[in-house]
């Protein structure tokens, strides 16, 4: 049962990776079609908060058996969600979306790839989890990889240089989002995903009107394309929505540590939807690089497990 449940994590984490490696060329491509950086963060924030309230709904009205079974969070919980929202969500959204639009999706991936090596400091830190050769080794293979995926697809794409604000923007979400992870572990296991995620959200939504709201309003909207608006609700629902519940999901069962290895799956996501667009080309480095990711997953699995 265990063995089960730990699985359906893993795939959980795995597919909200995935996601999120899509988001960056398709979230770039709407950017540059009359959304700002500052409007997706809104969009984003906004839709989630929504979706994951009807979905309580939902759960309330359909499901109410495992409505009742579920913990209500005290007060001084929910105003932890504010905290756990604004480093998951408020500045890791802001810091890299807004990044993202000022530098190149190739950039954005891998500054992506530090936020392991964040999480085994974040964890150390707050849950006191013990730093072992093998994880070290499992972070610099997968790290490894990760750059040799997108460096060898730069090269064969031709790509243009980054902007060194937008790195480290970006590399300042992957900080933020490390403190979330081993700051507020033990908050989100107490709760069920939906629960934490609306609140989360909802604190969320609040703290980033004031920056985005003036923005927002002045957007041409006849003028977007019905494809940048498709690709702006794919970036809101799936790379938000939908990642963020199957982290949530993930995040009860497994270390910070381990969540955070699965962000190499983003780069590779990335180079497969390019080789199948026709946009990149998958050779002995690319095979090398991916072989190197799974290793680096493998071998921090095999250190957890070897220490439990």
């Amino acid at each position: 049962m265990k063995n089960s449940t730990n699985l359906k994590a893993h795939l959980c984490i795995f597919g909200a990776a995935a996601i999120w490696g899509l988001m960056a060329p398709i979230g770039k491509e709407a950017m540059t079609h009359g959304i700002t950086g500052l409007d997706m963060v809104f969009f984003r924030v906004a839709g989630a908060a929504i979706s994951f309230w009807i979905a309580s709904l939902v759960q309330k009205v359909f499901f109410p058996a495992l409505e009742a079974a579920q913990p209500k969070p005290p007060k001084k919980d929910i105003l932890k969600f504010a905290g756990a929202g604004f480093f998951a969500i408020v500045c890791n959204q802001c810091c890299f979306t807004v990044g993202l639009s000022i530098t190149s999706p190739i950039n954005a991936s891998i500054v992506a790839t530090s936020l392991p090596i964040f999480a085994l400091i974040s964890s150390a830190v707050f849950l006191r989890e013990r730093i072992t050769l093998m994880k070290v080794l499992g972070i610099g293979l997968g790290l490894s990889g990760a750059l040799m995926l997108v460096l060898g697809s730069a090269t064969a794409n031709n790509a243009k240089a980054g902007n060194i604000l937008g790195d480290l923007l970006c590399m300042t979400s992957q900080c933020s989002f490390a403190i979330y992870l081993g700051l507020f572990k033990n908050l989100i296991s107490k709760y069920n995903v939906i629960t934490c995620m609306k609140w989360m959200f909802t604190f969320s939504a609040f703290m980033v009107a004031p920056l985005t709201l003036g923005g927002v309003a002045e957007i041409p909207f006849p003028e977007i394309s019905a494809i940048t608006w498709a690709e702006s609700a794919f970036v809101v629902f799936g790379g938000t929505f939908i990642a963020y519940l199957l982290m949530a999901r993930a995040q009860k069962i497994l270390q910070p540590t381990v969540v955070a290895m699965y962000n190499y799956v983003q780069p590779t996501t990335s180079t497969v939807v390019s080789v199948l667009m026709g946009i990149g080309i998958f050779g002995l480095s690319q095979a090398a690089a991916i072989a190197l990711i799974i290793a680096g997953v493998y071998t921090v699995n095999r250190a957890k497990a070897s220490n439990s």
